[in-house]
């Protein structure tokens, strides 16, 4: 693609051991590496490796110290971006050889070069997704000349070259996650368009929940199948487990017994709300076993037959548990869920291949069809103590796309409820200003002693010092037991000293001109003026 080329490494196998964020992340921390002292030395390079997380959490600073200088013996030479690489790998394959495991939290880089690797799809996959975009976005102004595709063909992948089919999917998946007049729709883009679009549809993603760290722009663009149906995949389960919470569904009270395990029911991902509802409903059946997955424990289809009894006893049929054929029972489960409208996703074979994909996305539009759950929601005083206030809930959204599209280990549900271990908060500063975190000191998740908490809050809390935030009666604990006031206060000033360094980076590529609020409101509302709209903004107060 002209007009975007990324960074570069003049050995082609080192090159093909990284994806092009792994080298933005790695480049950015060589970079703060040698701004310490003007020049980075092997000897340097030996204390300072230990700051990178995926490093400093396997190997011990004498460690890799010993590890380093065993592999080069003069400590005076200087380092430059390649030879960094190389030790980087290097160090990441002496971490995995000790424990027998790929390093931990190391991304899933080392490669080799010399490999070719086959990369397949399911067609009953795509086929799947593609009736779901012929479904959703069929009322498109701008897509309905493109569908509905056909999806025994390969048109899906053409289509989503310019970026907005993936945009819009994602604005079905979380309306308004992207402001639409942000996106190029003109009928020929190019390249920069395009690559807008592609960079505004990957960090949405992230935002959302999704998982992009090997996804690139120019994946989009060379049409590779596996990697845009991953993320289509991702897209759509977001959309279908929306309403596995409290707040979309208070019913969902149902499945617990008091105000403790109700939180508990709170800090579970999605997919396990919808494994325990799907095992809360087969209680009330002859059904003995526990579902653990949506995989080899569906692919009988009797868990299928005996929630679709219970939940539509009008629709029951006494010989879909009769048959002893799995494939033939898995028809009838799917007559039986073409009554009810529910008959989507997947077919008798995938339930019998145990398609775990499509069998969540089946399971998850039962859910929000007919769940089974009382219209008459319980009255527990935990409820009550939901965030409802209008104001705190937009920050708290703001702030958890925000965190969300830097790539953090973990998507976060509720910065008041996700950050209090400090984890999370850790990753961000680190993103933010790459070695910043002493991750020896650091407890990494699940923790389950409050102290451990307080020491990874009081971190956050002594970096965002050394940054110049403002904190005054801001203590660890106050992050650990929750306080919104406060959190919300930190994370203001954390992705406050994140857009300055943006503002900071343009500044270096404006020829030293400085980016102010002017040049700021200048380009957005060019943006909204080439949309079409009359709307425009003249200062940042205007509410």
């Amino acid at each position: 693609m002209s007009g975007y080329v990324g960074i570069l490494v003049s050995d082609a196998c080192l090159q093909n051991q990284f994806t092009q964020v792994e080298l933005r992340s790695l480049k950015s921390h060589f970079t703060s590496m040698r701004r310490e002292s003007g020049k980075l030395t092997l000897g340097d390079l030996a204390s300072r490796m230990s700051r990178l997380k995926a490093v400093g959490e396997n190997l011990s600073d004498q460690e890799t110290t010993d590890f380093i200088a065993a592999l080069y013996p003069n400590f005076n030479d200087e380092v430059d971006f390649e030879s960094f690489l190389k030790v980087h790998l290097k160090l990441h394959a002496h971490a995995s050889s000790r424990t027998g495991n790929p390093a931990k939290n190391s991304s899933a880089f080392l490669k080799a070069a010399t490999t070719t690797l086959l990369h397949t799809i399911s067609e009953s996959e795509k086929a799947s997704y593609v009736a779901h975009i012929n479904n959703y976005l069929a009322q498109d102004g701008f897509l309905n000349k493109y569908l509905p595709i056909d999806p025994s063909s390969n048109d899906l992948f053409e289509i989503v070259k310019d970026g907005v089919l993936l945009c819009k999917l994602i604005n079905v998946a979380v309306p308004g996650t992207i402001d639409e007049r942000a996106i190029n729709t003109k009928r020929l883009l190019n390249p920069w368009e395009r690559n807008e679009n592609h960079t505004l549809c990957l960090n949405s993603a992230k935002a959302i929940g999704c998982t992009v760290v090997n996804i690139g722009t120019q994946d989009f663009i060379e049409g590779r199948r596996h990697l845009v149906l991953g993320l289509i995949s991702q897209i759509i389960k977001i959309q279908l487990l929306a309403d596995l919470n409290l707040k979309k569904t208070p019913q969902l009270v149902e499945l617990v017994d008091d105000s403790k395990d109700v939180e508990e029911l709170m800090s579970l991902p999605p997919e396990k709300i919808l494994l325990r509802w799907m095992n809360y409903q087969l209680k009330k059946s002859s059904y003995k076993k526990i579902v653990t997955n949506f995989s080899t424990d569906v692919k009988d289809a009797e868990a299928y037959a005996h929630l679709l009894n219970v939940l539509a006893p009008e629709h029951s049929n006494p010989s879909t548990l009769a048959v002893k054929d799995p494939l033939q029972r898995a028809k009838l489960v799917l007559d039986l869920a073409d009554r009810m409208g529910c008959k989507r996703y997947l077919t008798a074979k995938d339930i019998v291949d145990g398609s775990p994909n499509l069998n969540l996305a089946f399971v998850a539009h039962i859910f929000q069809h007919r769940n089974g759950l009382s219209t008459q929601t319980k009255q527990i005083s935990f409820l009550e103590t939901l965030p409802d206030d209008a104001q705190v809930s937009r920050e708290e959204r703001v702030f958890r796309f925000w965190i969300n599209s830097l790539g953090n280990s973990t998507y976060i549900d509720n910065v008041f409820e996700d950050l209090r271990n400090g984890w999370i908060l850790l990753e961000t500063l680190d993103k933010v200003s790459p070695g910043i975190v002493n991750w020896k000191v650091a407890n990494k998740p699940p923790i389950k002693l409050p102290f451990k908490k307080v020491e990874n809050c009081n971190q956050v809390v002594k970096i965002g010092k050394q940054l110049k935030f403002s904190l005054v009666n801001i203590a660890g604990n106050d992050i650990v037991q929750g306080n919104k006031k406060l959190i919300l206060a930190y994370l203001w000033q954390l992705m406050r000293f994140n857009i300055l360094q943006l503002l900071k980076n343009l500044r270096s590529h404006s020829h030293g001109k400085e980016i102010t609020d002017v040049d700021i409101l200048r380009w957005a509302n060019t943006k909204v003026s080439n949309s079409g709209s009359q709307s425009r903004m003249d200062s940042f107060k205007l509410k």
